[in-house]
């Protein structure tokens, strides 16, 4: 079909009926009213009275301000946008953008394209050629135009039997997928319903390491170890070192490890002397630095194992350092392996100090609540089996040796172990109302960073296990589930139709009509989805039209991650740290006030100190002040993004053309969210 314009239904509340009938009038009649006073002309007057010059102007008056109100907000909108574009674009200096790669290279000859055929397809709307069944009329005109006209008509058949059915076939695939996908989403929030409706939940019975003797009753706790891996977590690792200090545990069964990782000797410095702080308090609290470190974070734990006085111990708890657990923690965790020799983790959830910070916390604080309370939850309950996080939980060190320890074939060791652990038969416990408080990236940079690692780690531990997955002796079932939910329809497929139905697919179908999507699904099942996502956070409902859009754009990251790490590509084995901001929690500040009131005792600490300490605290202090200095970074460009923004917009356009309503504003609002992440207008710059 050629492209049709046609507005009317946007501005007309009734539209035209039947036969049109001209209807001559012969010695009209006409009434003039006087009106004496303002109010005279909001009096009832007859139906069949004709209005006057000034009901007239006052309703010119009342659409003029409508008018002048919503042209007001469109520049206000505008000058918003162009300010921001000035704040973080035209002020950069000095940063590389993105480099082009293979996925750009496409997105960008697919926009080149669709561009030629958007204005092939205007031009032969205002030249008026429409042609139903693809019937071959051309007028009296030049040859050029009857040329332009043939070239038309050549192309429509092409689309219609070349290019069409191969989009039909891959849409019908992703559609499958999609549906799915949906399934599986809607199984996990009713068996989360099931569990909420039951109460169902991990149960301490009475006081598990309370033994009685003759003298009275005395307790004997495990010995627990402590890890904390760290590189260069400037802003954080303070306010961490000082939570997990404060464990409540008996001292004399309780060790922890500083992880330190830092390249940066500053930072060093920092770190050593926080816990000598500690030390002096009487915290059995030991720093470590790695001379080769390799391996990232799996190196790194791999290597403190391998202490010898390791083997006195029985559970390791683990932390990153931008964790804040509660004095309760060990507490709340550790008796759930007492009597329970087949459990080999239990895991505690994610609470957020920074989850209303800006926009993107907002979202990632929802899909962070549905992964734990839902996915977490549900697979722990049904399954005893789930991904550990790499932070907030409890090891039984046995099930770490027996499972192989750490190793560092991938960027996700966390799932890894886990994997491994579940094979040879260890079980696993989440805590959904244990809680732990920590940080999500305030930056757009640093979250898609985070992403792009979160994705690529499990399709090349995917490679990696495939095979040790077959052949272990777990019951047909785990391995079913292994395979097809927890890797490929979790990990693999969400990606892949994300992106390839709604960044590729939806906007193709908009220059070849023939194979156009159905309403169902641009519209009410992404709505229904992005609703059971957002239910285990009620009150980020004002927010899922941006989670829906947010979520879609996203997916070229995801899906970029997950071809990287699926066929080894460069960027599959690439780890950056994720930055913190440092955020701290109401009790962190109620325990920095209650340090400033103990001001004085320091003061006479310090005066019993020795000379080459004081240096030494001065020294410490100026690091500290040079270290909140912030250092202001130009944000980047990111190319993909803006690429399938225009791509998106120009869809937009031509789907205007066709007068399709909800494919126009769905291209609309996904191009300026695309153009908005592209531009790196989301989130805040991080120092």
């Amino acid at each position: 079909m050629a492209p049709r314009l046609d507005f009317s239904s946007w501005w007309m509340k009734d539209t035209q009926k039947g036969t049109p009938v001209v209807v001559k009038m012969e010695n009209p009649n006409f009434s003039v009213v006087e009106i004496n006073g303002a109010d005279a002309a909001f009096r009832p007057v007859e139906k069949n009275r004709g209005k006057n010059a000034k009901q007239v102007t006052w309703v010119l008056l009342l659409k003029a301000h409508r008018a002048v109100g919503c042209v007001t907000w469109l520049v206000t909108v505008l000058w918003d946008l162009l300010g921001g574009i000035k704040k973080r674009v035209i002020q950069r200096q000095g940063v590389a953008v993105e480099k082009g790669k293979l996925l750009f290279r496409i997105i960008s000859l697919f926009l080149v394209i669709s561009l030629a055929v958007l204005a092939f397809e205007v031009v032969a709307y205002l030249q008026g050629w429409h042609f139903g069944n693809h019937n071959l009329h051309i007028p009296h005109s030049s040859d050029f135009e009857r040329f332009f006209h043939v070239a038309y008509v050549a192309w429509l058949t092409f689309r219609a039997e070349y290019i069409a059915p191969p989009i039909k076939a891959l849409s019908k695939f992703c559609i499958v997928l999609f549906v799915i996908q949906s399934v599986d989403r809607l199984v996990l929030c009713l068996g989360c319903f099931w569990i909420k409706l039951r109460k169902v939940k991990p149960i301490i019975s009475g006081d598990p390491f309370k033994v009685d003797d003759v003298e009275g009753s005395v307790c004997k706790c495990p010995m627990v170890l402590v890890q904390i891996p760290m590189c260069n977590e400037r802003e954080v690792y303070e306010q961490s070192i000082s939570a997990v200090c404060q464990i409540d545990w008996p001292r004399d069964r309780l060790l922890i490890q500083v992880l330190d990782d830092s390249d940066d000797e500053s930072i060093q410095w920092l770190i050593k002397a926080e816990v000598s702080k500690w030390n002096q308090k009487g915290i059995n609290i030991i720093y470590r630095h790695r001379q080769i470190r390799t391996g990232y974070k799996a190196g790194n734990l791999n290597s403190a194992m391998s202490c010898d006085y390791v083997k006195d111990y029985e559970f390791v708890a683990i932390f990153d350092a931008d964790f804040q657990p509660n004095p309760d923690f060990l507490k709340q965790t550790v008796p759930h392996f007492k009597d329970n020799p087949e459990l080999g983790l239990v895991q505690a959830r994610w609470s957020y100090v920074n989850k209303d910070e800006n926009l993107l916390t907002r979202l990632q604080n929802i899909n962070l609540c549905f992964h734990f309370e839902v996915e977490q939850q549900v697979n722990g309950v049904f399954l005893n089996f789930f991904g550990f996080n790499g932070t907030a939980g409890v090891w039984r060190i046995k099930a770490l040796e027996e499972s192989g320890g750490w190793l560092e074939r991938t960027t996700v060791e966390d799932m890894d172990i886990a994997v491994r652990a579940h094979l040879n038969g260890w079980k696993f416990i989440f805590l959904n109302d244990v809680k732990v408080l920590c940080e999500v990236p305030e930056s757009y940079e640093a979250y898609r960073k985070q992403q792009h690692r979160w994705h690529s780690g499990p399709m090349q531990l995917f490679r990696l296990c495939l095979p040790a997955i077959l052949k272990s002796k777990v019951s047909p079932w785990k391995k079913a589930n292994l395979i097809l939910l927890f890797f490929l329809l979790r990990k693999l497929i969400l990606p892949f139709y994300s992106f390839t139905l709604f960044c590729i697919i939806l906007p193709l179908t908009m220059f070849v009509p023939e194979a156009e999507l159905p309403l169902w699904l641009i519209c009410y099942v992404p709505v229904f989805m992005s609703i059971l996502n957002i239910l285990p956070a009620p009150k980020s409902f004002p927010f899922i039209v941006p989670y829906l859009l947010f979520e879609n754009t996203m997916s070229v990251t995801k899906f970029n991650a997950m071809v990287s790490g699926l066929f080894q590509l460069g960027s599959s084995y690439e780890w950056i740290v994720t930055k913190k901001a440092g955020r701290s929690s109401e009790s962190d500040l109620l325990a920095a006030a209650e340090r400033d009131t103990k001001s004085i005792e320091q003061q006479k600490i310090h005066r019993g100190s020795s000379d080459s300490e004081l240096v030494e605290l001065h020294q410490l202090k100026e690091l500290k002040e040079a270290a909140v200095e912030p250092v202001k970074k130009a944000n980047k460009i990111y190319k993909k993004e803006l690429t399938l923004a225009f791509l998106l917009l120009t869809a937009s356009v031509r789907s205007l053309l066709s007068a399709q309503g909800v494919h126009f504003y769905f291209l609309l609002f996904q191009g300026i969210t695309f153009l908005l992440v592209g531009l790196d207008l989301i989130g805040e710059q991080m120092s």
